[in-house]
């Protein structure tokens, strides 16, 4: 039995308590725990303790490729061509070395969990795959890594299941950029059913008013009983639509129980540079999924890329940004890149309770609101109930 008490810890709602993990899971959380033979104990007075966040939506094989990988037009497009033309020099250890540091940085930053979508192409084959296959390996002990296989849609579609069959875990793709997009995303969405895989699609990642696949994919899912998570990521467009447009799909989207992913970082970067003025922030329709009781996550997506040349990997820069753009208040923001993010990635919820997994992150901050606006340095990261990461730092005058 490995156990680890945790003393003095400030928890969500302000109370000084004790935070007790057996086994990956919370034993125990009370105003004070006796130690037991066994323990280890960590005094973490002035430590706020949190649901360690989930990464739902990354691009490891991508990562830290901004200054090889420049895009002078800095929207989608101009992301995908300079990318494509990129892609065929990419080697299996320059991808594994690139995306374990991004891994690293994520964990680094609290994401115990983390989902990426792997390019699957004609140019590339099955490389990226079988490199985040290593990547998952080395660092199975301090993190969960989920792969999505990202179909290209020029590219042999079969080459999909040859993924999955190399070890993606999920079905992935991007059927707004296919010539004909129902097609592929029916392709996509059957295969998943064929494999009995969970399923996580870019879906309408634009700003056109008339292209709303992620309404055909929730009426898929309801016709067919699909039991596996479904998810769509970035929808964009929805966030352009008249209000009751918004809301009915909304409640179409939550009745078929498909988890939306925002992605504030990279949709800010690309969307709407060919607006002068009103400038539409290209996220979704945040309030009405939440309204409807749809799951919400959020995501950093690119991390210093073609994609989106900045980032820091953080989910409290997207916590902050969701408030910021979004108009969510701090507690939903956190929400989406905690208990959303893991329920769009089917994992368990996290909280500070008894029988909660052991997902915890501590952070030098009085309260969830000032975390999220500070997004202080110092944290410990706690996956399956042991600390995997501890940063901190010294300031001087």
């Amino acid at each position: 039995m490995s156990a680890l008490l945790l003393r003095s810890v400030t928890l969500p709602d302000g109370a000084i308590g004790d935070v007790r993990c057996v086994d990956g899971v919370i034993d125990a959380v009370a105003t004070t725990i006796a130690p037991a033979a066994g323990d280890a104990i960590e005094d973490l007075s002035g430590w706020l303790v949190l649901p360690a966040p989930a990464e739902p939506h990354a691009h490891l094989d991508k990562a830290l490729t901004a200054d090889r990988v420049p895009n002078p037009s800095g929207d989608l497009p101009g992301a995908v061509a300079a990318w494509t033309a990129y892609r065929p020099n990419l080697t299996f250890d320059d991808i594994v070395e690139r995306a374990e540091s991004a891994a690293r940085l994520l964990l680094a930053n609290g994401c115990t969990a983390i989902r990426t979508h792997v390019d699957v192409a004609d140019d590339v084959q099955l490389r990226c795959v079988e490199a985040l296959v290593e990547v998952r390996r080395r660092l199975a002990d301090v993190v969960d890594l989920q792969i999505v296989a990202l179909l290209a849609p020029w590219a042999d579609w079969s080459l999909l299941g040859e993924a999955l069959a190399a070890g993606a875990d999920v079905v992935g793709g991007c059927p707004h950029l296919a010539n004909e997009p129902a097609k592929m995303q029916r392709y996509c969405l059957d295969l998943a059913g064929e494999h009995d895989r969970p399923i996580d699609l870019h879906t309408d990642e634009h700003l056109n008013v008339t292209g709303l696949d992620l309404r055909a994919m929730a009426a898929w899912v309801r016709r067919t009983g699909f039991t596996r998570s479904v998810t769509a990521s970035h929808c964009c467009s929805l966030g352009v639509q008249d209000h009751e447009t918004q809301r009915a799909v909304a409640a179409e989207v939550a009745e078929a129980g498909v988890a939306v992913v925002t992605l504030p970082q990279t949709n800010l970067f690309l969307q709407g540079r060919d607006h002068s003025s009103a400038v539409p922030r290209g996220l979704t329709a945040l309030r009405s999924l939440l309204d409807a009781g749809a799951t919400l996550a959020a995501g950093a997506d690119n991390l210093q890329d073609p994609f989106n040349t900045v980032g820091r990997g953080d989910p409290l820069e997207t916590a902050a940004l969701l408030v910021m753009a979004g108009h969510l208040l701090p507690q939903e923001a956190y929400a989406a890149v905690t208990g959303g993010a893991r329920r769009a990635m089917g994992l368990p919820p996290v909280a500070i309770t008894p029988g909660a997994p052991a997902e915890l992150l501590f952070l030098r901050a009085a309260s969830l609101r000032a975390a999220v606006a500070t997004a202080p340095m110092d944290r410990i990261v706690v996956h399956r109930g042991r600390v995997v990461v501890r940063t901190t730092t010294v300031r001087t005058w």
